[in-house]
């Protein structure tokens, strides 16, 4: 609970402890399959009804899902309260006596044409599930994409779909984040007498656990798509959440390469002009990481003209570190950023949910901060030493249909 009587403004935002990492091969996409369905009707709320009755409260809603977790949030009036955490109680508890094969098979195929529209009619909608089952073997939960495989929710029967809500969907997998302008004695009262008759489940659900991953070599892919321009992708294992390295790695990917500040977006983009756009991000997860760069060749260049400029930029970091100047900027935009996130009281019952379970405590904000506070620049030199320069990488380039003349053909030199 975290009050915020600034504006007359409430959020509730369930986390489910489960993710498109806790499914297992042949039976995918079940956890994002349910951010639809849950917002489908239950025993107490017609279909159609939950999104009608918020929106005459004056309340939105939405949800997402991850590898490792969904989300169910509503935001609203303050006197909305009551009825946002009833409907979420209804379907947390009363979801499956209205689930039936119509329902299920009506959710298949709004994600379908989910897919469509994100992923096969999108320039370079397919490249990051291209990279997942190179980055991980076969067995590893992280080796398909959330959205999972449509063939395996086309087989999954109702049974199917039914025991995977019975598993994940339980008070005890579940947390509830309220923040904004509440009685925080009210909304206790609330929360019990909503949710406090739905049974826990006998057995609290055990995430998956696996060796770390690791690259052996370096990797070079091509994907042939219905696109004009060819976009190289560079790809390493990361760190996971909240690890010792993540700061390290977060300033290291600012510092190259996002952002137009950056150092390959200066050369890249204005001084060479040889690339439409340049991207670099860390994302650190339950149980492993990425780093993935990307971008995109002008007209008339080749993505190893690109390759060269990047493998120079990762080495001269490797070799000589990044500059106080640098990271006092990078330290700034962590701050400038989390405070722009906690300025909702959406962001504010997201970051508790997310410490809440990543860190194991939602008062975990400060020391999340003193971690970006402490970095310095031999901490993102060491970064890049380990966990880039010379180190094994997926090589993926997406080329123009007919065209694999376009493609990177090795790894590079850093």
């Amino acid at each position: 609970l975290h009050v915020d009587r600034s504006v007359p403004i409430v959020t509730v935002n369930s986390w489910y402890k489960v993710g498109s990492g806790d499914e297992k091969p042949g039976r995918t996409g079940f956890a994002h399959l349910f951010e639809h369905i849950m917002f489908m009707g239950s025993e107490h709320v017609p279909v159609g009804k939950f999104d009608e009755w918020l929106e005459a409260a004056g309340a939105n809603n939405n949800g997402s899902t991850t590898v490792d977790r969904t989300n169910y949030y509503e935001t609203g009036p303050s006197n909305a309260l009551p009825l946002m955490l009833w409907l979420d109680a209804d379907r947390m508890g009363w979801l499956l006596p209205t689930m039936d094969k119509p329902k299920v098979d009506l959710q298949i195929d709004v994600v379908k044409n989910e897919r469509r529209q994100n992923t096969d009619n999108v320039p370079y909608g397919r490249a990051y599930e291209t990279l997942l089952p190179v980055m991980y073997p076969a067995n590893h939960p992280y080796s398909w994409p959330v959205i999972g495989s449509l063939t395996d929710l086309g087989n999954a029967s109702v049974d199917d779909v039914k025991e995977f809500f019975r598993k994940y969907y339980a008070p005890n997998n579940a947390s509830i984040a309220i923040a904004g302008d509440f009685n925080p004695d009210s909304a206790k009262v609330w929360v019990r007498k909503y949710f406090g008759n739905i049974p826990r489940n006998s057995d609290t659900p055990v995430r998956p656990t696996v060796p770390a991953p690791r690259l052996t070599k370096d990797t070079v892919l091509v994907l042939e798509d219905r696109v004009q321009l060819p976009r190289m992708y560079y790809a390493w294992h990361g760190t996971k959440a909240l690890s010792a390295d993540e700061p390290a790695l977060d300033a290291l990917v600012q510092i190259v390469a996002s952002g137009k500040s950056s150092r390959l977006y200066r050369t890249l983009v204005y001084e060479k002009q040889i690339s439409q756009d340049v991207n670099m991000f860390n994302s650190g997860d339950k149980l492993d990481g990425m780093i993935l760069f990307s971008s995109t060749a002008k007209p008339n260049v080749h993505p190893r003209q690109i390759a060269a400029e990047v493998d120079a930029a990762l080495r001269e970091v490797a070799e000589k570190g990044v500059t106080e100047r640098e990271l006092t900027r990078v330290k700034n935009g962590v701050r400038a950023g989390l405070l722009d996130e906690l300025s909702s009281v959406l962001g504010k019952a997201d970051r508790l949910n997310y410490y809440n379970y990543f860190a194991g405590t939602p008062e975990f904000i400060e020391q999340d901060l003193a971690r970006y506070e402490r970095l310095t620049v031999a901490d993102v030199q060491r970064a890049a030493q380990q966990f880039i320069s010379g180190k094994p990488k997926i090589v993926l380039t997406v080329v123009p249909e007919g065209k694999k003349d376009l493609a990177l053909t090795a790894g590079g030199t850093n």
